[in-house]
């Protein structure tokens, strides 16, 4: 039997990002339940903006072809957002945008997405921690086929919950650590 493998990222860009650090708790917690955790930076997959046009043009880029591999070589992802305006990050509707596209005429649709599984998790420096915005990722990404956990997270005031790469908030830590383990759980892990 194959261990779980879940891929693990945030909705942000930055390089100091807080939601970066916040997702590789929640995959210590998937790693401490048995899986195997693929951590990446979406500031690594340099894409334009979707554009039909463009895709009829020159097809799928190859960063966006490299990320939705990615994302099929894995049973479920982590994914930790910044909210912006309320909303999810624009960076991270646009490589999901990419990933939903077909890459033969004969692709099933939404290959990448289908019967995955998440877990969404946010942080910001405002008190509500990005909630709001976990709401509307959890529609989009139920749209794409994905069951996302019932369970979420989201950790308020980010630029004061950090020494380093360490959450200050034990409680808070061991949350996000949960969080990693019942998406393994829900993936029964070690059974794929």
């Amino acid at each position: 039997m194959s261990k779980t493998k879940i891929l693990a990222f945030s909705g942000s860009n930055r390089k100091a990002s807080f939601n970066q650090k916040l997702v590789a708790v929640a995959a210590e917690g998937a790693m401490a339940a048995g899986a195997d955790v693929t951590i990446i930076q979406l500031a690594d997959y340099d894409v334009p903006l979707y554009n039909a046009d463009l895709e009829a043009e020159q097809g799928i880029p190859d960063a966006a072809l490299a990320f939705k591999a990615l994302l099929m070589a894995h049973d479920g992802f982590l994914i930790a957002s910044p909210e912006y305006n309320g909303m999810f990050t624009p960076v991270l509707k646009n490589m999901l945008d990419w990933a939903s596209r077909k890459q033969q005429a004969d692709e099933a649709p939404l290959l990448a997405f289908r019967g995955k599984y998440a877990a969404i998790m946010a942080t910001s420096p405002g008190a509500l921690g990005g909630v709001r915005g976990l709401m509307f990722l959890r529609i989009l990404l139920s749209n794409l086929g994905v069951n996302v956990l019932a369970e979420q997270q989201a950790v308020s005031f980010a630029a004061k919950g950090w020494d380093d790469d360490v959450m200050k908030d034990d409680a808070q830590r061991q949350a996000i650590l949960r969080l990693g383990q019942q998406l393994v759980l829900a993936l029964g892990a070690d059974t794929r």
